[in-house]
């Protein structure tokens, strides 16, 4: 994986906390770090160009008025107001390759000096077997602060630990195995036959990601929501906000009028244009 600054841009090192998303259904990872680029006034400086990630190319997401600039699969941007990197992904990882690329990731972390590693994703709501109506939607996390998965600062944002995460699980026990090199215990991924449902979550990306950065000592954390395909816009609100409360961000930090989020342009086309009232 190579960094490569766009042409007259500089890296800001005081910008320890890297916020990025982790592909998964949805897309509600991306959506919200969408949300943060442009609420934060966040400026792109630059890219990173990895073998493992498909090729994709597209308008500039952000701007009101077309300037030339065209979206990559891995944008960097830097808010030096909240001292935080984003890092936004528009094209999945090759089929077979989330080990390779959640590795150099890490390694590209490591090496800028990030001290804080936020990955947002979203998790299949059909996987949700206790759903509490009454708390209203609900944030879970996953950290290496603790070796069950536990932070003590996220519990007192009231985010719910995913208690599907078990350091002892097989596949969780792989990815442990093949990032830290030094381990003795050689594993082996079970096939897809062999497959259970618990074995669900370890098979994500966030997982990989979240082994990767752990196996090089960098302090993670996971935020992620259940959902379901179709308009997950208040879900990445949702993400959004959790990540703005874990970094500490108050509203006068947002470029929103009035202190708020500021809509992406890029999301007035989300769906296409409106139908033609005229046929009804």
């Amino acid at each position: 994986m190579e960094f490569v600054v766009e042409e007259g841009k500089l890296v800001n090192e005081d910008c320890s906390t890297l916020v990025l998303p982790a592909l998964s259904i949805g897309n509600v990872g991306q959506l919200a770090v969408d949300l943060l680029v442009s609420s934060t006034g966040a400026e792109r400086v630059g890219y990173l160009d990895d073998p493992n990630l498909l090729p994709c190319v597209g308008n500039d997401a952000y701007g009101p008025l077309p300037c030339g600039e065209i979206a990559l699969p891995l944008e960097v941007y830097e808010s030096s107001s909240i001292a935080t990197t984003l890092a936004q992904q528009r094209s999945p990882v090759a089929k077979g390759m989330m080990i390779k690329f959640a590795e150099n990731i890490a390694n590209f972390a490591a090496s800028s000096g990030k001290k804080h590693i936020i990955v947002l994703s979203s998790l299949d709501f059909q996987r949700l077997h206790n759903l509490d109506m009454s708390r209203g939607p609900q944030v879970y996390y996953l950290s290496n602060a603790e070796s069950d998965g536990r932070d003590d600062h996220c519990e007192r944002l009231g985010f719910g630990r995913l208690h599907e995460y078990d350091s002892e699980g097989r596949c969780w026990k792989y990815l442990s195995s093949v990032f830290e090199k030094n381990s003795v215990e050689e594993l082996a991924l079970p096939s897809e036959d062999e497959l259970e449902d618990i074995d669900y979550y370890p098979s994500l990306p966030f997982a990989a990601l979240f082994s990767a950065f752990k196996a090089r000592g960098l302090k993670m954390t996971c935020l992620l929501c259940y959902c379901s395909e179709g308009d997950n816009i208040p879900e990445a609100f949702l993400l959004a906000e959790a990540s703005s409360k874990l970094m500490g961000l108050t509203p006068d930090k947002f470029h929103g009028e009035g202190g708020k989020w500021q809509i992406p342009y890029s999301w007035k086309s989300m769906y296409g244009a409106p139908p033609d009232m005229s046929m009804f």
